[in-house]
């Protein structure tokens, strides 16, 4: 069976606030860009009051990058849905957008989307609570929310600590894939941030972006995997 392949990557942008205290969302568009990927899930794309202005201007993405931005924002002034954005390379079709609501404690949501990759690939971007109980429960809303997906990545921050327990409810339909540590971008000894993959889904490489810019521009390091689902059929 044929397959599409494809480079997903993740990257929590702290807003486009650097390690320097600085918000430059030029130089957080520069490590997006450096990541080679198709398809880029931010996190903390946002800011966090008000009505959540986004952190990176959606004509310099236009005007400096080679993605198309998903529409998942609600107002006029978010580029993503509870601070998760996404970002596909020109050319590559969107079938449907769905923002989520997660529950827990405080306010948390995802963005499952369906793209033209293959025979089809649904992607969900998501940034995780910082309680296990809550994580424990957005996962299993995450599980439900997909169950008629048969390609699936879910990606981004979750937020946990652990290389072992807390991705209890995706073990039957998912293998989590953990590239490396990413958190703290000064000296990462955490891998906050994950690829999910439906079993259909086969990964090839995965890694994080331990270059110069990526340790100052968040306090997270970027990750990336090159994975490839089954070609459509005729």
């Amino acid at each position: 069976m044929q397959h599409s392949r494809i480079r997903l990557a993740s990257y929590n942008i702290r807003k486009a606030r650097g390690l320097d205290q600085k918000r430059k969302p030029g130089r957080t568009l520069d490590v997006i860009n450096a990541l080679g990927a198709d398809v880029v899930v931010l996190q903390e794309a946002d800011k966090r009051l008000g009505q959540r202005p986004t952190a990176v201007p959606r004509k310099m993405i236009e005007a400096e990058t080679d993605f198309d931005l998903v529409e998942v924002a609600r107002n006029g002034v978010s580029i993503g849905w509870h601070g998760n954005a996404v970002l596909v390379r020109r050319g590559i079709g969107v079938r449907s957008i769905d923002p989520l609501d997660l529950p827990g404690l405080e306010p948390r949501g995802a963005v499952r989307l369906t793209l033209d990759v293959g025979a089809g690939l649904t992607v969900v971007a998501a940034h995780l609570g910082l309680r296990r109980r809550d994580r424990l429960a957005q996962l299993d809303a995450l599980n439900t929310a997909t169950s008629a997906d048969a390609h699936c990545v879910i990606a981004g921050d979750f937020n946990e600590w652990s290389d072992t327990k807390g991705f209890e409810p995706l073990a039957a339909r998912f293998e989590t894939h953990t590239p490396g540590r990413s958190f703290h971008a000064r000296r990462p000894i955490a891998a906050l941030d994950r690829f999910a993959l439906s079993r259909d889904v086969a990964l090839h490489n995965a890694g994080v972006d331990q270059s110069a810019l990526a340790r100052v521009a968040s306090d997270h390091l970027p990750i990336w995997s090159d994975i490839s689902v089954p070609a459509a059929t005729c």
